[in-house]
């Protein structure tokens, strides 16, 4: 079970359902389950679809994942991204009908384009963000109002998949200015979006995260920096829901946020 949750990254999609809420606060709209069950769903199936896509190169760069130290084979790999996939899109259809199957639909090519060639070319890390606007805009039914959220987010996750890809090697300057830029183009959305919106605890933890990397720049060190980058969705999807006239759900995400750091030392979230 273990390395089944490992293969998801089980801990990094207590990320994800602050998303949708995201988008439905937005769109203003309710936050519903439907939505956030669909995305987690996807979530995993990417996850699953990525350690499958990189099985070969994890064996030389990433041996403890659970495909190349055989703990999960690559078939029950490719059979978990797919039934995670699929459960992922009926989810949607019952929640929001042939529109929520057509938004589902946007998302999950979106991943398994990222997962099986986008992600070794330029076009990755905006690949990774694609998905995640995409997982805003199910939230909003796709109301286009919830565009500038959606970018904000993918904006923030645009910083984290350029992160992603200096852990093996470590980063370099320019990878980090890449990723602090990122992260500043994420609050200036929102803040131009919700101009209420608290955002000091997202900028506190983006600075967590970065803290020391250009000093100590190692893969250890990145690896660190992309853990709490990605716990750092959560204050920012709180700060966007907050922003929206919705304090009893952000204050909700946020008492989640402990538990997801929790849990994120104990099992992987990259």
């Amino acid at each position: 079970m273990r390395a089944l949750l490992e293969l998801i990254r089980a801990p990094a999609a207590l990320s994800v359902p602050g998303d949708t809420m995201a988008g439905a606060a937005a769109a203003g709209l309710p936050a519903r389950p439907g939505p956030a069950l669909a995305s987690t769903l996807l979530y995993w199936a990417g996850m699953a679809l990525n350690d499958w896509s990189d099985r070969h190169q994890d064996a030389l760069d990433r041996p403890e994942r659970p495909i190349p130290s055989g703990r999960i084979s690559p078939a029950m790999a490719l059979a978990t991204a797919a039934g995670c996939t699929g459960a992922g899109l009926l989810a949607a259809l019952a929640a929001d009908g042939r529109r929520g199957l057509g938004l589902a639909g946007l998302l999950a090519g979106a991943v398994w384009a990222y997962d099986l060639g986008l992600k070794r070319t330029p076009w990755g890390p905006a690949a990774m963000a694609a998905c995640r606007a995409l997982d805003v805009m199910l939230g909003a039914g796709g109301a286009a109002r919830a565009v500038p959220t959606a970018l904000a987010i993918g904006a923030h996750t645009y910083g984290i998949s350029v992160l992603g890809r200096a852990e093996v090697k470590g980063a370099t300057p320019s990878t980090v200015s890449g990723a602090l830029a990122a992260c500043a183009t994420a609050a200036a959305l929102l803040a131009w979006t919700c101009p209420g919106a608290p955002l000091a605890g997202y900028l506190a933890t983006v600075a967590r995260a970065h803290a020391g990397l250009r000093a100590h720049p190692d893969p250890e060190h990145v690896r660190r920096a992309v853990r709490l980058s990605i716990m750092a969705l959560v204050p920012l999807q709180a700060a966007a829901v907050a922003g929206h006239g919705r304090p009893a759900q952000s204050v909700a995400l946020l008492a989640a946020a402990p538990f997801g750091g929790w849990l994120s030392r104990r099992v992987a979230t990259s």
